[in-house]
């Protein structure tokens, strides 16, 4: 008779940011994925732009494969492609646009020359202005409309070069009536959720209003990530914050249609908004760009990476580096021993503390920030919470407390997507039934999972009557005594 393994745990992560990986086709295999996660991977993101539905499916059943095999829960993001805008083609393959030089965008289907080419999105005739500039190829080619009506944009222009079939369009000075979501999201969004995947990224996103359909196609079955890649969605940022369960700073569009000197603050500002709000935030896009290529990044890179870490930023993604690149396990290594080596520093507690949290008159957000204040006078060790919905968790996460948080929850969907956020490690658990049996579970809880030793206390929040979501209103602080675990596997 064969004997049943058990799980080779991973200690929780010592570092409070997450680290988001992308997976692609230099890491998509269960074997890869494993390797990335005992690298340092907390999340990982599948992105729907490339590949088909059927090829995600071994992905996702290869990273929830991987609860069993290190007994924790895993997080998947599945990040939809969004209205990514494209121009049509050209008889020739490509062609040169001369700069100074008139060159149309029309509805036609006919195959486009060096003066014109189709565009095959009705909405921007409508919404296009005179002295608006259309960007091409990620910003290489630089449009200024001089006319329009129904079938044609005018231009000049101002920037020109080599522009091949179906390359990217973006339209930085107005916002464009388009569906959040084109057919193939809603076929993306569809899968993602029979597939139980834990949060669905919307791309694009330009108002508040974008959130609503796939928040009700989702109905509560993910948790709902908006992506900040748009200038207009920077004008309604707290709007949009308010309608979402986490915020991504999307840096590769919002780069490409504001000047690349603006995007910084930008993105501290993101980072501070969300943060105050009390989403998970994610700074995500060329982070470590140059490990695609190359086994060690830029001290630039190094230090970007860290700049996000000290902000405050709930998770650091990366994309083709650990996607597409030559080096995706040392991305992931990389990624981790920033993380380390900034929460390291001394001074990193007063960094993250620069933006100001104030609590929400409840009694839950009072807790939160009483636990963090408790932690640090008692000198704890660790804030264990008690939660359904993960809402306790974000609430004390909120507060960035400097010393780990133990998440118990029965409910395993809130375990996963807790993934994203700072400074937890969330354990599956049944509930308790009483305020004596939540202590004792806590005492075992932290000694199983390392989190504390003999002799250290720890601070506990739970809800009173117990199973009941909503309902934060104890705080408590026990000692470990150490022999908590006898008589217990």
């Amino acid at each position: 008779m064969t004997q049943a393994h058990a799980p080779t745990e991973i200690a929780p992560r010592t570092r409070k940011v997450r680290v988001l990986a992308t997976l692609g086709p230099a890491s998509n295999t269960p074997e890869m994925i494993a390797t990335l996660f005992q690298a340092g991977a907390d999340a990982f993101r599948v992105n729907m732009s490339h590949g088909d539905q059927q090829s995600k499916i071994a992905v996702i059943e290869a990273i929830r494969g991987l609860e069993k095999q290190f007994g924790r829960p895993t997080t998947i993001l599945a990040d939809l492609q969004g209205p990514k805008l494209r121009v049509g083609r050209f008889a020739e393959g490509r062609v040169e646009l001369v700069t100074g030089a008139v060159f149309t965008l029309d509805r036609s289907p006919e195959p486009g020359d060096a003066t014109r080419v189709e565009l095959p999105h009705k909405e921007i005739f409508a919404a296009i202005e005179p002295g608006a500039r259309l960007l091409l190829d990620d910003g290489k080619l630089v449009l200024r409309v001089t006319d329009h009506d129904e079938t044609k944009i005018v231009t000049t222009i101002e920037v020109g070069g080599m522009l091949s079939n179906n390359k990217g369009l973006n339209v930085p000075d107005v916002v464009v009536p388009m569906a959040a979501l084109t057919e193939k999201d809603r076929s993306d969004l569809a899968f993602a959720v029979e597939q139980g995947v834990d949060w669905i990224a919307l791309s694009f996103v330009q108002r508040p209003e974008d959130l609503m359909e796939a928040r009700r196609l989702i109905g509560g079955k993910a948790a709902l990530l908006a992506k900040i890649e748009k200038p207009a969605a920077i004008e309604r940022l707290e709007e949009i914050v308010e309608q979402c369960d986490g915020v991504m700073v999307a840096r590769g569009d919002l780069g490409v249609e504001l000047p690349p000197e603006q995007v910084p603050p930008l993105q501290k500002r993101i980072v501070e908004v969300s943060r105050r709000m009390g989403r998970p935030v994610v700074v995500a896009t060329q982070m470590l760009e140059s490990m695609i290529q190359s086994p060690s990044p830029t001290r630039a890179e190094v230090s970007d990476v860290a700049t996000a870490i000290y902000d405050g930023a709930d998770a650091i993604m990366l994309s083709a580096e650990s996607a597409a690149g030559a080096w995706p396990i040392e991305s992931v290594t990389m990624m981790n021993a920033i993380g380390n080596a900034v929460e390291r520093d001394p001074g990193h507690g007063d960094r993250v503390h620069f933006t100001v949290m104030k609590p929400d008159p409840t009694t839950a957000d009072a807790l939160a920030e009483a636990a963090k204040n408790i932690a640090r006078t008692v000198s704890a060790t660790a804030i264990i919470c008690f939660t359904s919905s993960g809402s306790t968790a974000r609430r004390i996460a909120r507060e960035r407390p400097s010393v780990p948080i133990l998440v118990l929850t029965p409910q395993l969907e809130t375990a996963r997507r807790l993934g994203l956020l700072w400074g937890t490690h969330a354990v599956h658990t049944r509930d308790v039934e009483s305020f004596e049996e939540m202590v004792a579970k806590s005492k075992r809880m932290a000694l199983r999972h390392g989190i504390a030793k003999a002799g250290e206390q720890v601070v506990v929040m739970a809800g009173v009557p117990f199973r009941t979501p909503g309902s934060t209103n104890v705080i408590h602080v026990t000692r470990i005594v150490g022999d908590e675990l006898k008589n217990y596997d």
